[in-house]
Protein backbone atom coordinates (compact mmCIF):
# COMPACT_ATOMS: atom_id res chain seq x y z
CA UNK A 1 0.00 0.00 0.00
CA UNK A 2 1.64 3.40 -1.03
CA UNK A 3 0.28 5.86 1.80
CA UNK A 4 0.05 9.11 -0.58
CA UNK A 5 -1.63 7.49 -3.16
CA UNK A 6 -4.38 6.01 -0.68
CA UNK A 7 -4.61 9.28 1.16
CA UNK A 8 -5.27 11.03 -2.26
CA UNK A 9 -8.01 8.98 -3.17
CA UNK A 10 -9.55 9.52 -0.21
CA UNK A 11 -9.65 13.25 -0.70
CA UNK A 12 -11.00 12.89 -4.44
CA UNK A 13 -13.58 10.35 -3.20
CA UNK A 14 -15.07 12.40 -0.58
CA UNK A 15 -15.00 15.64 -3.29
CA UNK A 16 -16.64 13.51 -5.08
CA UNK A 17 -19.85 13.24 -2.49
CA UNK A 18 -20.45 17.25 -2.82
CA UNK A 19 -20.31 19.88 -5.04
CA UNK A 20 -17.31 21.09 -3.03
CA UNK A 21 -15.49 21.50 0.53
CA UNK A 22 -13.64 23.17 2.41
CA UNK A 23 -10.08 21.51 3.96
CA UNK A 24 -11.63 21.92 7.63
CA UNK A 25 -14.44 19.54 6.01
CA UNK A 26 -12.33 17.62 4.14
CA UNK A 27 -10.14 16.78 6.67
CA UNK A 28 -13.03 16.04 9.12
CA UNK A 29 -14.80 13.67 7.08
CA UNK A 30 -11.25 12.01 5.70
CA UNK A 31 -9.57 11.84 8.97
CA UNK A 32 -6.35 13.29 7.79
CA UNK A 33 -4.24 16.24 9.02
CA UNK A 34 -5.10 19.38 7.32
CA UNK A 35 -1.47 20.22 6.73
CA UNK A 36 -2.07 16.37 5.04
CA UNK A 37 -5.37 17.98 3.10
CA UNK A 38 -3.73 20.78 1.64
CA UNK A 39 -0.50 19.50 0.31
CA UNK A 40 -2.97 17.18 -1.40
CA UNK A 41 -5.30 19.59 -2.78
CA UNK A 42 -2.07 21.08 -4.22
CA UNK A 43 -0.45 18.24 -6.03
CA UNK A 44 -4.45 17.44 -7.15
CA UNK A 45 -5.17 20.88 -8.43
CA UNK A 46 -1.73 20.40 -10.59
CA UNK A 47 -2.71 17.57 -11.95
CA UNK A 48 -5.60 19.24 -13.08
CA UNK A 49 -8.08 17.19 -10.77
CA UNK A 50 -9.38 19.48 -8.76
CA UNK A 51 -10.11 23.08 -8.23
CA UNK A 52 -10.40 26.10 -5.44
CA UNK A 53 -13.76 27.69 -6.01
CA UNK A 54 -13.10 30.46 -3.15
CA UNK A 55 -11.79 30.51 0.00
CA UNK A 56 -15.13 30.48 1.45
CA UNK A 57 -16.24 27.76 -0.73
CA UNK A 58 -13.29 25.85 -0.96
CA UNK A 59 -12.62 23.13 -3.35
CA UNK A 60 -14.44 20.87 -6.01
CA UNK A 61 -13.26 17.99 -8.67
CA UNK A 62 -12.97 19.35 -12.45
CA UNK A 63 -14.15 17.38 -15.47
CA UNK A 64 -11.04 15.92 -15.89
CA UNK A 65 -11.66 13.12 -13.46
CA UNK A 66 -14.46 12.10 -16.02
CA UNK A 67 -11.51 10.48 -17.80
CA UNK A 68 -10.92 8.37 -15.33
CA UNK A 69 -14.45 6.58 -15.98
CA UNK A 70 -13.51 6.17 -19.68
CA UNK A 71 -13.19 2.43 -19.46
CA UNK A 72 -16.70 2.11 -17.56
CA UNK A 73 -18.49 3.96 -20.22
CA UNK A 74 -16.56 1.11 -22.57
CA UNK A 75 -18.22 -1.20 -20.62
CA UNK A 76 -22.15 0.30 -20.95
CA UNK A 77 -20.85 0.84 -24.56
CA UNK A 78 -20.18 -2.75 -25.19
CA UNK A 79 -23.22 -4.08 -23.29
CA UNK A 80 -25.36 -1.87 -25.20
CA UNK A 81 -23.93 -3.12 -28.42
CA UNK A 82 -23.83 -7.48 -27.39
CA UNK A 83 -27.44 -6.98 -25.64
CA UNK A 84 -29.75 -7.43 -29.02
CA UNK A 85 -27.53 -10.02 -30.53
CA UNK A 86 -27.25 -12.27 -27.17
CA UNK A 87 -30.97 -12.33 -26.80
CA UNK A 88 -31.89 -13.21 -29.77
CA UNK A 89 -29.27 -16.17 -29.68
CA UNK A 90 -31.14 -17.57 -26.49
CA UNK A 91 -34.42 -17.12 -28.41
CA UNK A 92 -32.90 -19.27 -31.14
CA UNK A 93 -31.01 -22.37 -29.41
CA UNK A 94 -32.43 -21.82 -25.89
CA UNK A 95 -28.95 -21.15 -23.60
CA UNK A 96 -28.15 -18.88 -21.13
CA UNK A 97 -25.27 -16.43 -22.85
CA UNK A 98 -22.60 -15.21 -20.37
CA UNK A 99 -20.96 -11.57 -21.54
CA UNK A 100 -17.74 -11.16 -19.26
CA UNK A 101 -14.64 -8.23 -19.42
CA UNK A 102 -11.61 -9.10 -17.81
CA UNK A 103 -11.24 -7.09 -13.93
CA UNK A 104 -8.69 -7.79 -11.16
CA UNK A 105 -7.89 -11.10 -11.39
CA UNK A 106 -11.58 -12.18 -12.39
CA UNK A 107 -13.41 -11.90 -15.58
CA UNK A 108 -16.89 -9.93 -14.23
CA UNK A 109 -20.25 -10.85 -15.91
CA UNK A 110 -21.12 -7.41 -17.18
CA UNK A 111 -24.32 -9.64 -18.69
CA UNK A 112 -26.49 -12.43 -19.63
CA UNK A 113 -29.78 -13.81 -20.98
CA UNK A 114 -29.76 -15.58 -17.88
CA UNK A 115 -33.21 -14.02 -16.97
CA UNK A 116 -35.14 -15.11 -20.63
CA UNK A 117 -33.60 -18.70 -21.23
CA UNK A 118 -36.20 -21.22 -20.36
CA UNK A 119 -32.70 -23.74 -19.54
CA UNK A 120 -31.36 -21.46 -17.74
CA UNK A 121 -29.92 -22.27 -14.03
CA UNK A 122 -29.37 -19.11 -12.35
CA UNK A 123 -32.14 -15.60 -12.64
CA UNK A 124 -29.13 -13.40 -12.57
CA UNK A 125 -25.26 -13.61 -12.82
CA UNK A 126 -24.48 -9.94 -13.30
CA UNK A 127 -21.15 -8.53 -11.19
CA UNK A 128 -20.22 -12.27 -10.70
CA UNK A 129 -16.36 -12.89 -11.06
CA UNK A 130 -15.47 -15.86 -13.16
CA UNK A 131 -12.03 -17.84 -12.44
CA UNK A 132 -9.12 -16.55 -15.33
CA UNK A 133 -7.27 -19.29 -15.26
CA UNK A 134 -9.69 -22.28 -14.97
CA UNK A 135 -13.24 -20.63 -16.21
CA UNK A 136 -14.39 -21.03 -20.22
CA UNK A 137 -14.44 -17.16 -20.46
CA UNK A 138 -10.86 -16.33 -18.77
CA UNK A 139 -9.37 -19.36 -20.82
CA UNK A 140 -10.68 -17.54 -24.36
CA UNK A 141 -9.79 -14.57 -22.99
CA UNK A 142 -6.15 -15.58 -22.40
CA UNK A 143 -5.72 -17.48 -25.50
CA UNK A 144 -6.79 -14.75 -28.23
CA UNK A 145 -5.26 -11.97 -25.95
CA UNK A 146 -1.68 -10.66 -27.12
CA UNK A 147 1.14 -12.68 -25.82
CA UNK A 148 2.15 -9.35 -23.77
CA UNK A 149 -0.92 -9.44 -22.05
CA UNK A 150 -1.02 -12.82 -21.37
CA UNK A 151 2.21 -12.48 -19.87
CA UNK A 152 1.09 -9.89 -17.72
CA UNK A 153 -2.35 -11.42 -16.51
CA UNK A 154 -0.20 -15.03 -15.42
CA UNK A 155 2.22 -12.25 -13.87
CA UNK A 156 -0.84 -10.83 -12.39
CA UNK A 157 -1.80 -14.26 -10.97
CA UNK A 158 1.01 -15.51 -10.02
CA UNK A 159 0.92 -18.51 -12.77
CA UNK A 160 3.73 -19.25 -14.70
CA UNK A 161 3.13 -20.56 -18.54
CA UNK A 162 4.47 -23.84 -18.73
CA UNK A 163 4.06 -26.35 -21.81
CA UNK A 164 0.74 -27.35 -20.82
CA UNK A 165 -0.70 -24.16 -20.46
CA UNK A 166 0.50 -23.02 -23.75
CA UNK A 167 -0.61 -26.54 -25.05
CA UNK A 168 -4.17 -25.42 -24.29
CA UNK A 169 -3.95 -22.29 -25.30
CA UNK A 170 -3.07 -23.07 -28.74
CA UNK A 171 -5.86 -26.02 -29.18
CA UNK A 172 -8.39 -23.71 -27.82
CA UNK A 173 -6.92 -20.88 -30.60
CA UNK A 174 -7.14 -23.89 -33.22
CA UNK A 175 -10.67 -24.65 -32.11
CA UNK A 176 -11.75 -21.56 -31.60
CA UNK A 177 -13.49 -21.60 -28.31
CA UNK A 178 -12.46 -22.69 -24.73
CA UNK A 179 -14.63 -25.07 -21.90
CA UNK A 180 -14.12 -24.51 -18.08
CA UNK A 181 -11.46 -26.86 -16.65
CA UNK A 182 -12.14 -27.40 -13.51
CA UNK A 183 -10.82 -30.02 -11.21
CA UNK A 184 -13.87 -32.07 -10.74
CA UNK A 185 -16.43 -31.82 -13.46
CA UNK A 186 -20.04 -30.52 -12.06
CA UNK A 187 -23.45 -30.86 -14.02
CA UNK A 188 -22.65 -27.61 -16.05
CA UNK A 189 -19.99 -26.86 -18.54
CA UNK A 190 -19.27 -23.77 -20.11
CA UNK A 191 -18.13 -22.95 -24.06
CA UNK A 192 -16.81 -19.50 -24.73
CA UNK A 193 -15.35 -17.55 -27.85
CA UNK A 194 -13.42 -14.42 -27.66
CA UNK A 195 -14.96 -11.14 -28.68
CA UNK A 196 -11.73 -9.64 -30.85
CA UNK A 197 -10.92 -6.34 -32.55
CA UNK A 198 -7.87 -7.01 -34.40
CA UNK A 199 -5.24 -8.22 -32.11
CA UNK A 200 -7.21 -7.04 -28.94
CA UNK A 201 -9.70 -9.00 -26.93
CA UNK A 202 -12.50 -6.47 -25.86
CA UNK A 203 -14.53 -9.10 -24.34
CA UNK A 204 -15.96 -13.23 -24.13
CA UNK A 205 -19.12 -14.91 -24.32
CA UNK A 206 -20.09 -18.46 -22.77
CA UNK A 207 -23.09 -20.69 -23.63
CA UNK A 208 -23.46 -22.58 -19.83
CA UNK A 209 -25.04 -25.84 -20.60
CA UNK A 210 -25.57 -29.16 -19.16
CA UNK A 211 -22.99 -32.54 -19.43
CA UNK A 212 -26.23 -33.98 -19.84
CA UNK A 213 -27.82 -32.53 -22.80
CA UNK A 214 -24.71 -33.02 -24.93
CA UNK A 215 -20.56 -33.49 -24.11
CA UNK A 216 -18.03 -30.95 -25.17
CA UNK A 217 -17.56 -32.21 -28.96
CA UNK A 218 -21.34 -31.83 -29.56
CA UNK A 219 -21.30 -28.13 -27.65
CA UNK A 220 -18.21 -27.16 -30.08
CA UNK A 221 -19.71 -28.80 -32.86
CA UNK A 222 -22.88 -27.53 -32.46
CA UNK A 223 -22.69 -23.93 -31.05
CA UNK A 224 -18.93 -23.07 -31.64
CA UNK A 225 -19.50 -21.75 -35.39
CA UNK A 226 -22.94 -19.78 -34.10
CA UNK A 227 -20.97 -18.52 -30.97
CA UNK A 228 -18.00 -16.74 -32.89
CA UNK A 229 -20.69 -15.49 -35.93
CA UNK A 230 -21.96 -13.95 -32.66
CA UNK A 231 -18.67 -12.77 -31.56
CA UNK A 232 -18.19 -11.07 -35.05
CA UNK A 233 -20.94 -9.56 -34.87
CA UNK A 234 -20.85 -7.55 -32.00
CA UNK A 235 -17.23 -6.33 -32.66
CA UNK A 236 -18.46 -4.86 -35.91
CA UNK A 237 -21.35 -3.52 -33.88
CA UNK A 238 -19.17 -1.77 -31.24
CA UNK A 239 -16.70 -0.91 -33.47
CA UNK A 240 -19.38 1.55 -34.80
Amino acid sequence: MIEPVRRSFIVLETLSRRPHGTIAVLADETGLPRPTVVRLLKTLIELGYVTQVSRHLGYRLTDRVLGLAQGIRFVDHFVDAAAPHMRRFTQKHGWPLYLGTISHRAITIRYSTAPESPMSFERSALQRRSPILTGALGRAWLAFCSDEERRAVLRDLGARRDASLAAAFARIRRDGYAFASLPRPGRLQGIAVAIRNGPRVLGCISMRFTRSAMTEADAGRRYGPPLNALARAIATDVAR
